[in-house]
């Protein structure tokens, strides 16, 4: 067995996990983000202390970005409003930056084919925004963060992505 199967498997059966548990892994997911940029808030004031001779601009920016992740990092451990609150925002983000790549594209391009590829990205960014309006909704949220596991599990399965690379610089 291979280590990518070995993975796919995990994959599935945390997806699956997700989904019959699910606030119970929307609140372990938010428990982690938390406690990591909780970590991440006291590296950048590490940071920002040892940047404080060297310049004290740097060590202030550093000091700055320390404080409002720990704060961040706070407000999301174990809160899992908060959590679903951020992904769903990051989804509204990032739909909306695909549908204003494919409209510039649709501009910017000649060729139908990357015509089609522009359509995609439109049709991406709507899809992200729609599921942006679910993930306001914790329950919502664990059945996407599953869903999206169960994909990626088979995926993995059945697709090796050293082959994708290897093809891919073949071309």
């Amino acid at each position: 067995m291979t280590n990518n199967s070995l993975l796919g498997i995990l994959a599935i059966i945390l997806g699956i996990l997700v989904m019959v548990f699910p606030l119970f892994s929307v609140f372990t997911v938010s428990v982690l983000a938390g406690l990591t940029v909780l970590l991440i808030g006291i590296w950048l004031l590490s940071l920002g202390f040892h940047a404080w001779g060297a310049s004290k601009g740097m060590g202030i920016a550093y000091l700055i970005l320390g404080i409002l992740a720990i704060f961040v990092g706070l407000a999301l451990f174990g809160n899992i409003l908060a959590l679903s609150f951020l992904a769903s925002f990051w989804f509204y983000f990032g739909g909306f930056f695909l549908i204003i790549a494919g409209i510039m594209g649709f501009f910017a391009r000649e060729h139908t084919v990357h015509k089609g590829s522009n359509a995609l990205l439109v049709i991406m960014g709507i899809l992200y925004i729609i599921l942006g309006a679910y993930a306001l909704d914790p329950y919502y949220l664990a059945i996407i963060i599953g869903i999206s596991l169960v994909i990626d599990g088979f995926v993995l399965l059945f697709v090796n992505p050293a082959d994708v690379v290897e093809a891919a610089s073949a071309e």
